[in-house]
């Protein structure tokens, strides 16, 4: 099964009332849209991410940094034109089967993930549902005309997973009417439409009030973590701070290459994430580990806290040294950093502090770093 997903961004989110478009709205330090593709990126099984954008919103969308499998698609002037021109742009790929799912719902769960791609497999069309508990009404202007009975009816959720080639047809076919999601170009009659049960915390964001309890959502998943570091400095020894290579007559002495502030982070990292410490992954004992870059082993780390589904939510660094000035480095040092750990160069902020002369640190004989790491675990 050859599975692509669509992401549906291009809506104005204008019920938010929002001075930033909804998918783009920062929370913790990832806006919406970074938040689904997080959520999908590891899942195996989808071979293309297609983001459908609003062209207002496209200097917005050029700064979040995606994969090589991610595709911009511009979108249309309601849902169902952007849905249609996501399939028609991968009419051509190969598609056997594809995810729809709305970046408002952007506490999306990876279990629910799991489950419709397993049915999907199967099945032809896939939708997750969800009870309602509260009795339903019908009004006009204000009053209650008749009721309905609740247990004949449920709520729809994306994502909704669709055999390609059913879908694009249901669209060419249904292009003038218009529909609230994408199961409903599709007869019950006719069609077997295949439920299973949705997720509650998989919200539709539509309001303020939506927005608010995303927030507490997210903030309960933030951990936090602090590393430190120091190495002696002597000569003949090469100097890399947070992976820049410093013209120096001091380095650092060190089992690897004795980068103090990338070791500082990976000690960070592993104490966010409960994985231990950098002496427990690259002991000075091994060998292997020889004079090796700390690039490489900051990468490894990146890579273990991905697979556990914790993204790093910021680093503040302190970088405690007399030798060398650390303001004309820090820029360099940010980009660097950012792109090792995955993340945006505003997610990195670079303090340099001296001790005044005092020590060893202030008679140049050592560099020191430490730092503090939030990271979100995404369940």
């Amino acid at each position: 099964m050859k599975l692509f997903l669509i992401l549906l961004a291009a809506g104005e989110g204008k019920r938010l009332n929002a001075r930033i478009p909804k998918a783009y709205v920062n929370i913790n330090g990832k806006n919406l849209l970074e938040y689904n593709i997080n959520a999908f990126k590891s899942f195996k099984e989808i071979k293309k991410t297609i983001v459908v954008y609003n062209k207002k919103h496209k200097k917005r969308l050029d700064k979040i940094k995606l994969n090589k499998n991610c595709i911009k698609i511009l979108g249309g002037n309601n849902r169902q034109k952007s849905v249609y021109n996501a399939l028609k742009k991968i009419k051509n790929m190969k598609c056997d089967k594809v995810l729809i799912h709305d970046v408002a719902r952007a506490n999306i769960d990876k279990d629910l993930i799991k489950r419709i791609i397993y049915k999907l497999k199967k099945k032809d069309i896939v939708i997750p549902l969800i009870n309602i508990n509260d009795a339903i009404k019908i009004t006009d202007k204000n009053l209650i005309i008749s009721s309905l009975n609740k247990n004949y009816l449920k709520l729809t959720q994306t994502p909704q997973g669709f055999n390609f080639k059913k879908l694009i047809t249901k669209h060419k076919n249904k292009s003038k009417e218009s529909f609230d999601d994408d199961s409903s170009l599709f007869n019950p009659k006719s069609d077997e439409i295949f439920s299973i049960n949705g997720n509650k915390n998989n919200y539709k964001i539509t309001e303020q009030q939506d927005l608010e309890i995303f927030r507490k959502d997210k903030s309960k998943n933030i951990s936090y973590g602090i590393g430190f570091d120091v190495h002696r400095l002597v000569p003949k020894k090469k100097l890399y701070i947070g992976g820049l290579k410093i013209k120096s007559n001091l380095g650092t002495l060190g089992h690897s290459d004795g980068d103090p502030l990338l070791h500082a982070i990976i000690d960070a990292l592993l104490g966010a994430c409960k994985m231990g410490d950098i002496g427990q992954k690259f002991s000075d004992k091994d060998k292997k580990f020889k004079n090796i870059r700390s690039t490489i082993l900051l990468k490894k780390v990146i890579n273990e806290i991905k697979f556990k589904n914790y993204y790093i939510n910021n680093l503040d660094i302190n970088i405690i040294t007399q030798t060398p000035k650390v303001q004309k480095y820090k820029n360099k040092m940010m980009v660097i950093i950012s792109k090792l750990c995955e993340i945006s160069k505003t997610q990195v902020n670079i303090k340099g502090k001296t001790t005044e002369k005092l020590g060893l640190i202030g008679k140049k004989k050592a560099i020191a770093c430490e730092v503090i790491a939030s990271v979100i675990k995404n369940d």
